[in-house]
């Protein structure tokens, strides 16, 4: 641990995912006493990094949000953060069907619809607004599948350059509701896809200071085995044996975590617990990271900065859970992406079952994971030619990588489906003083919702607990 914890605080906060740290140094700005909890030994959540022998420094999550990440980290965080956060441009698609070059915008999708695919631009135009007018509160029966059909009826390439890098994004399919598709897809599509500048560990790194300057205590290694309840409404957690006071929670665990195991279901009523049952974990993925040799370097424009590649002849979302893997996701490092050094980086990126690499022998895991790397090498080569001359480093990270060191159940890499986000929201309603925060459905998903997730749930705690000082 980082920090004498006192016996007392007005808000815990269990993990430090970007929607926890958001929603600490929210509710700290607002003068409460907020003690953040982490069960690893570094913050970040899937936000994070590592480090490897030769001065390699490898991204987990850091591969592209929306325009809207720099609003929200300049409000809720500071300029020093939001300064950093720079576009993209070069996002790349190239599949059986086409192969292209896009900035990710609305503009240049336009044109690419129109000249490329053949579509009348006032189909295009209202495709566009329809998927910009979406909100929260609409219905949630239409699914992606029945919006594309309205608009682009057998168009497979059409669907598979709209539908693809959102599934990436967030873990969408053709059967979820249109909802969880179009609001990502249409922040995405504002300005382009951006990144931070400097990595994962500076970005954590400016967050965990301004937390400090702010007066959040923060602990490390510190896993917390239980949320009391009593009387219905929170009263403390115990960590480590002991019991801390506190007169709210507010997990950023993963939500059905949260509920079954932190609290335990005898604390809710019965009809709470029958819906948290049926909410679905979204899917989880598996990683590839490669390092490049110094003084090595990698074609930009061959690359990119985003690839989507696939292989299969046609767009089908089952597919990309595959361990038969058709689709890959290449983010590729320079060292404009990291000022300061000259070195260059590759993660491949696949959404996965859990189940399919959760019940292997630790043989047969071992062994997956050189597969893996050895699969991703090869296909990679019809990019890099010579990667495996040039690879000087590689690793490989599974779901069962993702839930030890995160906690999430199934190694969920967006934490779960749609409806999840109803459950989470009614945690308070059923004991008074619990919230959550975290990787929900459609909340914008990935950084930019983790974020705003974290901003309105810190909002609605700093309301509860100035209606009950």
């Amino acid at each position: 641990m980082t920090t004498s914890i006192k016996s007392e605080y007005d808000i815990i906060v269990i993990g430090s995912g970007l929607a926890g740290m958001t929603a600490a140094n929210v509710l700290a700005r607002s003068k409460h006493r907020v003690l953040l909890l982490e069960k690893h030994y570094k913050l970040g959540g899937l936000a994070t990094w590592f480090h490897r022998s030769g001065g390699h420094v490898f991204d987990i999550s850091l591969h592209g949000f929306p325009v809207g990440m720099i609003k929200s980290c300049r409000r809720y965080w500071n300029a020093k953060i939001a300064d950093r956060i720079v576009v993209l441009p070069r996002i790349k698609f190239d599949n059986p069907q086409f192969s292209i070059t896009t900035t990710f915008n609305r503009d240049d999708f336009t044109r690419l619809l129109v000249s490329r695919f053949q579509i009348p631009e006032d189909r295009v135009r209202e495709f566009f607004d329809c998927a910009r007018g979406m909100s929260h509160l609409d219905n949630a029966a239409m699914t992606a599948k029945e919006l594309f059909d309205r608009f682009f009826p057998g168009r497979g390439d059409v669907v598979r350059l709209l539908m693809e890098p959102i599934t990436y994004a967030n873990g969408s399919t053709l059967e979820d509701p249109a909802l969880t598709y179009g609001i990502v897809f249409s922040n995405f599509m504002s300005k382009g896809v951006y990144t931070f500048q400097g990595g994962t560990d500076l970005f954590v790194r400016l967050m965990r200071e301004e937390l400090t300057t702010n007066g959040v205590d923060i602990a490390v290694n510190a896993g917390v085995q239980k949320i009391n309840v009593g009387n219905g409404c929170v009263h403390s957690v115990v960590l480590n044996e002991r019991e801390i006071r506190t007169k709210a929670v507010l997990s950023n665990a993963n939500l059905k975590g949260t509920i079954f195991s932190l609290v335990g279901k005898e604390h809710f009523s019965g009809d709470f617990i029958d819906e948290a049952e049926s909410v679905r974990l979204n899917n989880s993925s598996t990683q590839v990271y490669i390092a490049i040799k110094p003084g090595k370097t990698l074609d930009e424009e061959v690359c990119g900065d985003l690839l989507f590649s696939s292989t299969a002849p046609a767009f089908r979302t089952d597919l990309l859970l595959s361990r038969n893997i058709t689709s890959r996701t290449y983010s590729f490092y320079y060292p404009r992406t990291r000022p300061g050094t000259d070195r260059y980086y590759v993660v491949a990126s696949t959404n996965a079952n859990y189940d399919d690499w959760a019940g292997l022998s630790k043989t047969e895991y071992e062994q997956s994971k050189r597969d893996l790397i050895d699969d991703t090498l090869n296909a990679l080569q019809k990019y890099v030619p010579n990667i495996r001359e040039i690879a000087e480093y590689t690793e490989a990270a599974t779901p069962v990588t993702f839930e030890h060191y995160t906690g999430h159940w199934g190694g969920a890499s967006f934490g779960t489906k749609f409806e999840g986000l109803a459950v989470s929201r009614k945690l308070s309603q059923q004991i008074a003083g619990l919230y959550h925060a975290g990787s929900v459905g459609i909340i914008m998903s990935g950084w930019l919702g983790a974020v705003n997730y974290g901003v309105i749930v810190a909002n609605d705690v700093d309301a509860w607990m100035l209606g009950n000082s």
